[in-house]
């Protein structure tokens, strides 16, 4: 009986999601790039390198005010948006100005991609507790800076761990829980040694800890696998490790073509976090509706979904994860997501 109940049920979520590539945005939550530029020269960081800069579509600027205020308005179904991407959002003039009107209005803000928080306005640290910010991810890569130097090359530990303090002086004063914060660590051979301290000072600071797995695993590689999972508490040191085990992808970007589609900081519909390679169109000109239900997009969403063969359009194409992510259970992944919604 309960097998039959389970061929039953699985049967009907099929049907159910038979054509989940037309489910237009699961949620009320997208991704728009505050700023594509950095401070910071980070060797395995295509903005770090300046490729964004000069050979990719995501480019060099940051998001206007005046764009942003429009984007709003035109989707107002639209309650939390993703702000980092690329670059570090910091740097962009207009963001204290676009956390005051997105406060305002009831939309959460969050920077969970990550920023370096090396250089922050004085009223801008306030602004991020005044206005709510909802949550901020730090990226630590060591708790020395004679370590996360190696890799956050131009950054200063000291000034990040000063700006961190602020924020929570603000909080205090404000008696506010945002913005929730966390310290992120990417595990290279030169900073796993301090995974154990920088987790320490993390719970000093009142800051939630992640571990993050090196996508580049040939450069800088860790040194002891055997520690970075106790330390980690994960089940894998490497990423074909970890997908190999898991079954799916380590981070499946491509969902994000229904739950959070990414706009670059001058419109541009990326769909993804990841894409740098070409566009669904402009939001800012065209709406982001309409190209949400656009025929490029749906296509790019049946193409990561097994259902329709490559096309040379469709900027899914270049992605070096597209042929990992066919062979990846994709669809029930999506599934879950929908139905947590």
């Amino acid at each position: 009986m309960m097998r039959l109940w389970k061929i039953l049920k699985k049967y009907w979520q099929r049907r159910k999601y038979k054509t989940l590539a037309h489910i237009h945005l699961v949620g009320n939550q997208i991704r728009v790039e505050a700023s594509s530029k950095c401070q910071l020269k980070c060797p395995l960081c295509l903005t770090g390198t300046h490729y964004h800069r000069k050979h990719s579509v995501v480019g060099w600027g940051h998001l206007s005010f005046e764009n942003f205020k429009r984007l709003i308005e035109q989707n107002p179904s639209i309650k939390h948006i993703e702000l980092s991407n690329y670059g570090e959002l910091f740097l962009n003039p207009a963001l204290l100005k676009i956390m005051a009107y997105a406060h305002e209005h009831n939309i959460r803000l969050s920077a969970i991609n990550g920023v370096n928080l090396n250089d922050v306005k004085e009223e801008v640290l306030e602004g991020l507790v005044k206005y709510q910010f909802f949550k901020l991810k730090v990226s630590i890569d060591g708790a020395s800076q004679a370590t996360y130097q190696q890799y956050r090359v131009g950054g200063d530990f000291n000034q990040v761990i000063a700006n961190i303090k602020k924020i929570n002086a603000y909080k205090q004063q404000y008696k506010s829980r945002y913005p929730k914060l966390k310290w992120q660590f990417i595990i290279f051979g030169h900073n796993e040694h301090e995974l154990p301290l920088a987790k320490q000072m993390a719970k000093k600071l009142n800051m939630g800890f992640k571990a993050k797995l090196n996508y580049s695993p040939k450069k800088f590689p860790i040194k002891n696998a055997a520690f970075v999972k106790k330390e980690t508490g994960l089940s894998a040191a490497y990423i074909d490790e970890y997908e190999k085990e898991k079954k799916q992808l380590y981070s499946p970007a491509c969902l994000q073509l229904w739950t959070a589609p990414q706009v670059n900081w001058d419109g541009k519909l990326l769909g993804c976090c990841v894409n740098h390679f070409g566009d669904f169109g402009n939001v800012f000109e065209e709406g982001l509706s309409s190209l949400l239900q656009s025929e490029k997009y749906l296509y790019a969403k049946q193409m990561v979904l097994g259902e329709q063969p490559t096309r040379a359009d469709i900027p899914c194409t270049q992605c070096k994860r597209l042929k990992r992510v066919v062979k990846t259970d994709l669809r029930k992944q999506l599934i879950e997501v929908i139905e947590k919604t």
